[in-house]
């Protein structure tokens, strides 16, 4: 499967989730910002790219989870340096250049993109990691 169609099958995925047409979804698209994801949606994005590609996404992999609970890595509403290592480990397709300059936690969606979406089911499909 070539980038194209990887793309396509990546926009289907979301059209479904988020309800909207695939014609506006864009690489470069913001998940929250632009196509107005919710948290809750990330459950069904995750859900409709794993059957779609017959991958089995692990918990907090493409999206993070429960790590804004731990004070090492939130303080006042803010990610510490100490976090923005956390994310860069867990998440290394997160582009979190932007974000470090003012890491506020409620901003962090905005950085989700179609793009790290791509990235990440291009890289597992690379590597074979497939639930069959």
């Amino acid at each position: 499967m070539d980038r194209e169609q990887i793309f396509e099958k990546v926009r289907e995925c979301l059209s479904g989730a988020l309800g909207i047409e695939p014609e506006e979804i864009r690489s470069e698209s913001s998940l929250v910002r632009d196509l107005g994801a919710e948290s809750i949606d990330f459950i069904d994005i995750i859900f409709r790219v794993e059957k779609t590609f017959d991958i089995k996404i692990p918990s907090g992999e493409l999206f993070p989870t429960n790590l804004f609970n731990d004070p090492q890595v939130v303080q006042a509403g803010r990610v510490t340096p100490e976090g923005l290592k956390l994310l860069r480990e867990r998440l290394p397709l997160l582009n979190l250049t932007e974000f470090a300059k003012d890491p506020q936690v409620a901003k962090l969606a905005d950085y989700f993109t179609v793009q790290m979406v791509l990235d990440y089911v291009q890289e597992r499909l690379a590597k074979g990691i497939q639930t069959s």
